[in-house]
């Protein structure tokens, strides 16, 4: 297999490089031990959470029997960690395609086993990211020290050959699973550390359309969502300064689409139609905002409500405000904005009342009022509780990151890294989301375009329907369909 530290895709790496990502490794196993000669057992679990919903089943390292067993023939690993929402919420969306093509999903987040190495590893590098993304607010560290490590730092072939060397660390966690059973990782530690440990069918579901050394995982097909992406990562465009690198050979690159879930794509000409009839009947245009736990943009979103409380008051403006699994980010803003509290209702921590209120708002007749707030203390829960929303929205507003490429009219506000500007400027370009707005001012401009206008939401609509006949949503299904055909 070779030292794959050593040479990516071809691409001899210096003694200095290499020297660097083995002493990167030598610190990790000083810090968090070595557990490369441990045999951890694997057991199978129903995921109480979205098994019902998407069919998932979990892989735990556990002596503890269990009455499931691995489906050799039909089952499908999806390798993730959580690291944000992002991953996860790709990963369901693998499960759920799974799902309905007839295949076993099987969840694996390498962040989720504290016995192991790997989550050790893992765990801190999250919350190394968290913190960066935190320090983001400070526009002095975002522009000298966050956006080129996030833009510049990773693209670089020698930041993967440190990740290739750590990614070691990870391989124990895979040693007691079948071989053959096709993985798709939706982050690329979970495909490293696959190969490493001899599974023989890896896709690599890459999240991000600007080329980086940080996504490759030789062994493993990649695949990306945007055509845009496909040259820069083929011939590896600036990952080695100015020298012309060795391309990926042929076969090991390939575009899928968008990954979207199977309740989101066959729904779309519905869901568009909802949104333009109720852009004709002036029924209150319904924000959907998404809120991470870092609160890199809170200021912005505590900004948009000030400025829509009128309209909602009014019935011209409702809100769903998705707080994830941080329910101290609601708590903040109620606390910044008293006003709110009147006019929100508390959708929290009971899964039943979310899925209650979101059939409730997919039904036609159905008129949707004020601010709508939810947090779950479950990471399933506070991640899906988008997907379920997302149907009887009419503007999802988000950062630019894994949520710019599902089929919803979209208002990107600012980033957190510059690789991800791209999301933003995918989504322009076919049509179904904004230009991202880095500021308040001309996101207020924006919020107020869409209640105003008669044509940006019904344009968006038109484009995500065309979208959806070209096959832009479908990536999901064909990574599913390229993993199971590799057996």
């Amino acid at each position: 297999m070779g030292d794959k530290s050593k040479v990516i895709f071809g691409n001899v790496m210096s003694d200095k490089v290499y020297r660097k990502a083995c002493n990167s490794k030598k610190k990790l196993m000083k810090k968090f031990g070595d557990d490369s000669a441990a045999d951890y057992r694997i057991s199978i679990q129903q995921n109480p959470y979205i098994g019902p919903a998407l069919g998932v089943q979990n892989i735990t390292l556990s002596d503890e029997k269990s009455d499931l067993a691995f489906d050799e023939e039909k089952g499908i690993i999806v390798g993730n960690i959580r690291m944000g929402f992002g991953h996860y919420r790709i990963s369901m969306a693998m499960a759920s395609c799974a799902h309905y093509l007839g295949y076993t999903p099987y969840w694996m987040d390498l962040n989720s086993y504290p016995q192991t190495t790997c989550t050790k590893v893992i765990s801190a590098q999250n919350d190394l990211y968290s913190l960066g993304s935190r320090l983001s607010k400070n526009p002095l560290f975002n522009k000298f020290i966050w956006e080129p490590m996030n833009y510049e730092g990773f693209r670089a072939l020698s930041y993967n050959s440190s990740d290739q060397k750590n990614a070691e660390l990870m391989a124990p966690v895979y040693r007691n699973v079948p071989k053959d059973i096709p993985v798709i990782a939706t982050h690329v530690w979970p495909a490293q550390a696959a190969i490493h440990a001899g599974m023989k069918h890896v896709v690599n579901a890459i999240p991000d359309n600007w080329p980086m050394a940080l996504h490759l995982s030789e062994g493993s097909v990649h695949t990306i969502q945007c055509h845009n992406a496909y040259m820069g990562y083929r011939v590896l465009n600036g990952m080695n300064k100015d020298q012309v690198c060795n391309a990926m050979p042929e076969g090991s690159l390939v575009y899928t689409g968008h990954y979207i879930d199977h309740e989101l794509v066959s729904n779309i000409e519905k869901d568009c139609e909802q949104r333009i009839l109720r852009k004709k009947m002036k029924a209150p245009m319904r924000f959907l905002l998404t809120i991470g736990g870092a609160g890199a943009q809170k200021e912005i979103f505590a900004g948009m409500i000030r400025h829509l409380l009128p309209m909602i008051r009014e019935k011209k403006a409702a809100l769903y405000v998705n707080v994830g699994d941080y329910k101290n980010v609601w708590e903040d803003l109620v606390r910044e904005i008293p006003e709110m509290k009147e006019l929100s209702s508390e959708h929290f921590n009971n899964w039943e009342d979310t899925e209650n209120f979101a059939q409730f708002a997919l039904n036609p007749n159905s008129i949707v009022t004020g601010i709508h707030g939810f947090w779950h203390e479950n990471i399933f829960e506070a991640v899906y509780c988008t997907n379920l929303l997302m149907r009887s929205c009419d503007v999802l507003v988000t950062k630019p990151s894994e949520l710019a490429f599902y089929p919803v009219p979209k208002l990107f506000i600012r980033r957190v890294g510059k690789h991800e500007m791209w999301g933003a400027i995918h989504s322009a370009e076919i049509g179904d989301g904004t230009l991202e707005c880095r500021d308040l001012p001309h996101t207020i401009q924006m919020l107020d375009l869409f209640l105003q206008d008669r044509t940006l939401l019904e344009d968006m609509c038109h484009n995500i329907v065309t979208n959806k006949s070209i096959g832009i949503y479908d990536g999901a299904y064909n990574v599913v369909k390229l993993a199971m055909s590799m057996k």
